[in-house]
């Protein structure tokens, strides 16, 4: 089949059948790039598990293999490291030890170091909630919300580094290269939607993190399994408007043309599901032109729950989009949700080196009623109980100053506090505890590991026997050695 067009010249030149499709879309195909790169045999155990010639959607929906009650999971993400001791680890020796120099072995980007000079807290600590847990003046609506909450206060990471800390909170190991934990969750329960991505990111406008796109990377599964970057103003994802009113019809004449074409080509090479696949890719970016303007559309909204989220704020509204956009996200199937708060370097994130109180009272002031607001919104909904919220960032902050003068802490992967909302979670309880510094964890000892096979298995995932073969192993996102699940919190 071939079709002639006549040149800007006035000449004739002939079109083949492939040259038409790429040329018919207005270069709509170029959306499907990452699905394109799960060539032959990379579609994993899915494809494998099929007949010969066969394909399966590797997102199509899959029972867990435990009993759960989470079906979704939103990371808020607190790029560059909150400092704990400021924050919800409440460590009242160190308002009366500010200015003195003490012996700790602290370990960060300064190097390692036996002394240094205490940084008392900056903001007063009260007591919320049936709990009574302790939140210091930082986040005055979170705290609103702690019986809802499971914080982890023990908990370490391999590295005091952003770009390699990042890369283990996300994906496992201090190294690039392997699926992230968004990853994982597709490639074991698949997606409910068929029109959104199962991994959405929503970076900072302010920028992107360090180690950029391998912190939603699939790794060496297929691309299938990566994260998606959604936007939460204008177009959400780069190039999905629609070029012509008329590209929409004309896309669809092309995708059903590629299944007439696929019919025919499984006929005379039924081991060839590759096709299939990519006009698997091809119907998902089709799709999402369809239906995400609508999912992110918050102009749909009560102003009741815009007001919720801090939208009508100058200082919350950014991030309050952002949060009101992946609740609308759990609702239409989206199995994995990841929000930035901070980007780029420096203040411009949680990396408060140099004056503390403003990097903290910016960073916080700008994402607590928005967190509240999702919760809230979330448990009025009915949706906290089948939607995983995590919050935490790389690691935390030392309770020593990292120079001579000033406030700034440096970094401390040797303890820092996290929490989890949500999804099978116990609401109202810490689990382990750092020194009376704040310096390292000292009870009940949290690696990223146990985080990671807890959200498996909050998940309905056996964080143990879930792998990939991948370089001669069968690999898991906790590791060949395994990890244990955090049972205090589930």
């Amino acid at each position: 089949m071939s079709s002639s067009s006549r040149s800007p010249a006035g000449s004739f030149c002939h079109r083949t059948r492939r040259e038409f499709l790429w040329e018919a879309g207005a270069g709509f195909t170029g959306l499907a790039l990452a699905g394109l790169m799960g060539r032959d045999g990379i579609l994993g155990w899915a494809q494998a598990a099929a007949a010969p010639g066969a394909f399966v959607n590797p997102l199509a929906p899959r029972q867990p293999q435990l009993p759960a009650k989470a079906k979704s999971v939103i990371f808020l993400f607190m790029y560059g490291g909150p400092s704990h001791v400021d924050t919800f680890d409440y460590k009242p020796a160190l308002y009366s030890l500010d200015g003195k120099t003490v012996t700790v072995k602290t370990f960060g980007r300064g190097g390692k170091k036996n002394e240094g000079r205490v940084v008392g807290p900056k903001w007063k600590f009260h007591q919320y909630g049936q709990c009574g847990k302790h939140v210091s003046d930082l986040f005055p609506h979170l705290a609103t919300c702690v019986d809802d909450l499971a914080f982890l206060h023990s908990m370490t990471a391999d590295s005091p580094i952003h770009g390699s800390a990042m890369l283990q909170m996300n994906t496992g190991k201090i190294l690039s290269g392997s699926p992230c934990l968004g990853s994982w969750v597709n490639y074991g329960l698949g997606s409910v939607s068929e029109n959104l991505p199962g991994f959405a990111v929503m970076l900072d406008p302010i920028g992107g993190p360090i180690s950029g796109a391998k912190n939603w990377s699939s790794g060496y599964m297929p691309a299938s399994y990566q994260g998606t970057v959604l936007r939460s103003a204008g177009d959400p994802i780069l190039d999905l408007q629609r070029p012509t009113a008329t590209s929409g019809p004309m896309q669809r004449r092309m995708l059903d043309a590629l299944r007439e074409y696929n019919a025919e080509h499984a006929a005379a090479h039924p081991d060839n599901s590759n096709l299939a696949a990519r006009i698997a890719s091809y119907e998902l970016a089709f799709n999402m032109q369809r239906f995400a303007p609508e999912a992110v559309d918050l102009t749909r909204e009560s102003a009741a729950t815009r007001a919720l989220y801090g939208l009508d704020e100058p200082r919350t509204e950014e991030f309050g989009r952002r949060c009101l956009l992946a609740r609308r996200l759990v609702e239409r199937g989206v199995r994995f949700i990841q929000l930035y708060a901070g980007g780029a370097h420096n203040d411009d994130n949680w990396d408060a080196h140099s004056d503390l109180e403003k990097n903290h009272n910016f960073h916080a002031g700008r994402t607590d009623k928005p967190i509240a607001g999702l919760l809230k919104d979330l448990k009025q909904r009915g949706l906290l109980d089948e939607t995983l919220v995590i919050w935490g960032g790389e690691f935390g902050r030392q309770p020593t100053a990292e120079y001579e003068k000033g406030t700034g802490r440096d970094h401390n992967a040797f303890g820092f506090t996290m929490w989890m909302a949500g999804g099978g979670v116990k609401g109202g309880v810490s689990v382990g505890e750092t020194d009376e510094l704040g310096s390292a964890a000292v009870a009940d000892r949290l690696h990223v590991k146990n985080l990671h096979a807890t959200v498996l298995k909050l998940m309905g995932l056996d964080p143990n026997n879930l792998s990939y073969f991948y370089g001669g192993l069968d690999q898991k996102l906790v590791g060949v050695e395994g990890a244990e699940t955090i049972e205090g919190i589930i």
